[in-house]
């Protein structure tokens, strides 16, 4: 029996390779096939863990595979055929064969087959698409305090991104516009560096604010990577001049103090009186003035200029002392006490004389009810008296009378 040439044994070994692997690759599905094995399109974040699940909707217990994006068996049927301990079983039956895959790295990413051998052979492919995890944001530009009014310009970056991961700059919980992300791909590797610009004209109210550079990526979640820095502004100091005591009274000890509110704390004050010397017994100590005895001749305005080297302010304050015997309140709260005494004095006296008519009246009504009745039993007893004396004895006698008078007719 002659056996056939050589290039006609390769050609046909190539042929049935063209085959089998368009067979492999052929993503054409029937619906109304039963064999046709099912698979689903798979998402994972590096380091974390995919499963590929692969259902045939009818059993004629062929045998399904799963196979790499290098055409490598991984599982066929409940036998590992790769030895790979980040690629687990997950589940086998004759309709079903689903496998985990932890750890995931980015070289994982691809197209994998699920295979049934039947005749013909039947396949479904899944694509396991992995997101490179972007790094923690990094800021720069805070190095120096801006002065009040300049312009800072800040950086942001993030590394390890696939896709590229977008940038967000927040002041406070208030979103800010930056430049444009700028993309750069990283050599040898599928992942992206992204940073970000942000310039910002500062004024004394963003001393201390906080700036955000937020990451959103598809694998993160609101949030979850953001970065935060204060701004450093400087500026002049605000100038105040608060008093020891708001009644200062001759002959006591006393003082002022000059605050300054500034980026720096101011580092020197300067005392001094309007239109006039300080006074002998006023000394200046720094942010205070002291006086060791007020006297009458110490009212005046009195001015502080504090100065952080960044400028210099002026604040005043108007000195008015008291007399030392004169007892004097808070005229505010004088005010009110003596608003609520009137109230409370007036409120009595209307009860006393809403009482006083009162019982005016009860008086005079029983007074004439009973001046009516003394009128008419003295009239009763003089009614049959023959003179004046006998009229007298019988209205003495009152009822006695009457009823002696009653006796006799009956």
């Amino acid at each position: 029996m002659a056996l056939p040439s050589a290039p006609s044994t390769l050609w046909s070994v190539s042929l049935l390779t063209v085959l089998f692997a368009a067979v492999v690759h052929s993503n054409i599905i029937f619906d109304d096939d039963p064999l046709q094995p099912v698979t689903s399109d798979e998402t994972v974040s590096v380091g974390g863990t995919v499963t590929l699940t692969c259902r045939v909707p009818e059993s004629d217990n062929s045998s399904l595979q799963w196979s790499n994006t290098a055409q490598q068996t991984l599982y066929f049927g409940e036998k590992r055929a790769l030895r790979d301990n980040r690629i687990q079983l997950h589940r086998s039956t004759p309709t079903e064969l689903s496998i985990t895959i932890a750890e995931v790295q980015l070289s994982d990413e691809g197209e994998y087959t699920c295979s049934i051998f039947t005749m013909p052979v039947r396949t479904a492919r899944a694509t396991v698409t992995v997101l490179g995890v972007p790094g923690e944001p990094q800021i720069l530009g805070f190095e120096n305090a801006v002065p009040e009014g300049g312009k800072v310009t800040l950086t942001c970056t993030s590394t390890g991104s696939k896709p590229p991961a977008r940038l967000r700059w927040y002041r406070g919980d208030q979103e800010l516009e930056g430049r444009p992300d700028v993309v750069e791909s990283v050599p040898d590797d599928p992942t992206y560096n992204v940073s970000s610009e942000l310039t910002l004209e500062v004024s004394r109210s963003d001393d201390k604010a906080l700036i955000t550079c937020a990451v959103d990526h598809p694998s993160l979640a609101p949030g979850d990577k953001r970065s935060e820095r204060a701004l450093q502004v400087l500026y002049s100091p605000d100038v105040r001049i608060t008093p020891e005591s708001n009644l200062p009274r001759e002959g006591e000890k006393f003082h002022l103090q000059c605050v300054g509110n500034g980026n720096p704390e101011p580092t020197s004050y300067r005392w001094e009186k309007k239109d006039g010397e300080l006074p002998p017994l006023a000394k200046a100590d720094g942010a205070f003035l002291r006086f060791e005895m007020l006297n009458k001749s110490d009212n005046g305005v009195y001015l502080c200029e504090a100065s952080n080297g960044i400028g210099d302010s002026v604040g005043e304050y108007t000195l008015l002392v008291q007399d030392a015997a004169d007892n004097i309140a808070d005229p505010t709260a004088m005010s009110t006490s003596s608003g609520v005494d009137h109230a409370v004095i007036g409120g009595v006296v209307a009860v006393i004389v809403f009482i006083l008519l009162c019982l005016l009246i009860v008086l005079g009504r029983y007074l004439i009810r009973h001046k009516g009745t003394y009128l008419t039993h003295e009239a009763k007893g003089s009614d049959d008296a023959p003179d004046a004396d006998t009229a007298i004895i019988n209205a003495e006698g009152g009822h006695s009378g009457a009823e002696d008078k009653k006796e006799y007719f009956i």
